[in-house]
């Protein structure tokens, strides 16, 4: 940085030694070193300072990016998800109205079980009575 060689510290060293003495040269190197270690402590830490918010900065900046993208393919799939509705419930806007679903409760046929008002009552197709008392177990005919 200010590009000093040895030579030049001799220098510095024999006018400080001739300007403080020998008895106030050792006091004043030491409190040079220690002003010295401070200033490069504080350079180091707004060094790190500086590079943590630049890092922090740039990640900002990517999840910004990923965000944006995360966005615009979640528009894409909404755009994409509401055609194919579109298409399926047709010109009209009916949905289903047309195609009769395959989970709409059918009639059931009543052949070969008797019908039991009891709720709790289970009907085996393949016995005449029914059994009055629920069970947890199947069926053992079945």
């Amino acid at each position: 940085m200010f590009d000093v060689g040895f030579f030049e510290l001799m220098v510095i060293g024999v006018i400080a030694l001739l300007v403080l003495g020998p008895e106030r040269l050792p006091v004043a190197a030491r409190t040079a070193g220690l002003w010295i270690g401070r200033i490069k402590r504080t350079v180091s830490n707004v060094q790190q300072d500086i590079s943590s918010q630049l890092e922090a900065e740039e990640l900002r900046r990517k999840m910004k990016e990923h965000e944006d993208a995360f966005s615009s393919s979640m528009d894409g799939f909404k755009r994409d998800t509401e055609e194919s509705l579109g298409h399926y419930q047709g010109p009209s806007g009916n949905s289903r109205s047309a195609r009769p679903s395959a989970y709409s409760p059918q009639p059931a046929s009543n052949a070969g079980t008797e019908h039991v008002d009891d709720s709790s009552a289970r009907v085996s197709p393949h016995s005449e009575t029914a059994d009055t008392t629920p069970s947890d177990k199947p069926y053992k005919d079945i």
